[in-house]
């Protein structure tokens, strides 16, 4: 209204004040607005993408960590396997992250779906999955059917053989440090990642877990989940007091439409 009275009043002027109002919205835009939604217009697909069939490794993804408060809900991680990177809390509704890390510690494992109202990528263009295998990673060949794909948020987390297990997880918790460790101070309250297998106090031996993700843009990549404490990547090395949650874990994508996984 105020730029209309300024054309009635003056109107001599109007195309010096109109090119006047236009720069200095410009100007608040693009100093101000943040796209909540990227589309492929802002962000091209192949620009910067991780080429297929070639062994990819993340290390030390940090999330946040607050022993005091372990319950607390902390800020979900959403990340791009395509970029290897970790994507904005903007980006939820787009294609450009293919895994989140939720739940406690964010130790919980989803995909990017667009149909599940559970999903943080729900009624975005993601169109992707996740699910677990009791296989090392090299064993894991054959890409699963799309109906052993799970859509929902925060699926895949703590193992049945620890504490607190919910099915088939990608880490094993030992809140009493007798499972894998020998009992003491130092060794209680560990997660052990099971990208490969891992040895039990009494002797047996748990098999290794590859997760599968059928990622946002329909492609399919393995992952060998390896650690979450900060360069450290061995069990004998992780103890309790060991900085954490940093995850490491190596992937290879492989194209839509594939039925093995291969690294070339």
């Amino acid at each position: 209204m105020q730029i209309i009275s300024l054309f009635q009043k003056r109107a001599t002027g109007c195309i010096a004040i109109l090119c006047f109002v236009v720069l200095s919205f410009s100007a608040c835009y693009k100093k101000d607005a943040v796209d909540p939604d990227p589309t492929p217009e802002t962000l091209s697909r192949d620009a910067d993408k991780v080429p297929y069939y070639k062994l990819q490794r993340v290390e030390n993804l940090a999330a946040q960590t607050d022993d005091q408060n372990p319950t607390t809900p902390k800020t979900e991680i959403l990340f791009s396997l395509d970029y290897k990177k970790e994507q904005p809390a903007t980006y939820a509704k787009t294609s450009f992250w293919d895994i989140s890390l939720s739940g406690l510690y964010n130790s919980f494992l989803g995909g990017n779906n667009n149909a599940d109202a559970t999903n943080t990528g729900y009624q975005g263009p993601g169109k992707g999955g996740i699910t677990v295998l009791q296989k090392t990673f090299d064993e894991v060949t054959a890409i699963p059917a799309d109906n052993e794909f799970k859509t929902g948020k925060g699926l895949i987390g703590t193992d049945d053989a620890g504490a607190f297990g919910q099915g088939t997880g990608w880490y094993l918790y030992d809140f009493g440090g007798t499972t894998v460790g020998d009992g003491s101070d130092t060794r209680v309250h560990v997660a052990y990642a099971l990208g490969n297998p891992l040895k039990l106090a009494n002797g047996t031996t748990l098999p290794a877990r590859t997760i599968i993700v059928k990622t946002a843009a329909g492609d399919f990549a393995k992952i060998k989940m390896i650690s979450c404490y900060k360069d450290v990547f061995t069990p004998d090395k992780m103890f309790t007091n060991t900085p954490h949650m940093y995850f490491t874990f190596e992937y290879v994508i492989v194209p839509a439409g594939s039925t093995k996984f291969e690294i070339k």
